[in-house]
């Protein structure tokens, strides 16, 4: 049965990397979360992201997230990645106060020229350091720092707030 406590929405963002550099991307001023703000790509899981594929096993399907992942960075930027990977996750209400969990993934850049969906109006290919002079959607810096300390050292560490 279904229960409105226990639903949320799931969002998968990712981090794409390209010769050293992130791309970010600035958010529309009609969008309702975060307008105007510079954040990564991603979107929320739909239904259709897996139900009309074959199933990987009799029940179940796999690779739920990075498909999803390579859906919206190519909607939302015309790009091809690969070699997806985990970063971390966070939830956060809404403020419709529907509860989403957002995972954080990385990829590398594959191929394609950025060509940006309607939501989107700028974008940046950006070093860590160079990430600091846009105006990013909280947390995203962090992340940043993150996937930045784990390419340089080979070691993911728990996101945390300096």
């Amino acid at each position: 049965m279904y229960d409105p406590q226990k639903a949320h929405y799931l969002v998968v963002t990712g981090i794409i990397i390209k010769d050293g550099k992130y791309l970010i991307t600035q958010r529309s001023p009609a969008e309702k979360a975060f307008p105007h703000l510079w954040t990564v790509p991603g979107g929320k899981l739909e239904l259709s992201d897996y139900v009309h594929r074959p199933k990987d096993t009799s029940a179940h399907w796999y690779n739920i997230f990075e498909g999803l992942l390579v859906r919206e960075v190519r909607e939302e930027t015309g790009l091809e990645i690969k070699n997806i990977r985990y970063l971390t996750s966070l939830a956060y209400l809404r403020s419709d106060t529907i509860p989403t969990i957002i995972v954080s993934l990385f990829a590398d850049y594959a191929v394609g020229e950025v060509q940006l969906c309607p939501a989107l109006v700028k974008y940046a290919w950006v070093s860590l350091e160079e990430a600091r002079d846009y105006e990013l959607i909280e947390g995203i810096y962090e992340e940043l720092e993150m996937l930045d300390r784990f390419l340089k050292e080979g070691t993911l560490h728990t996101w945390t707030k300096e």
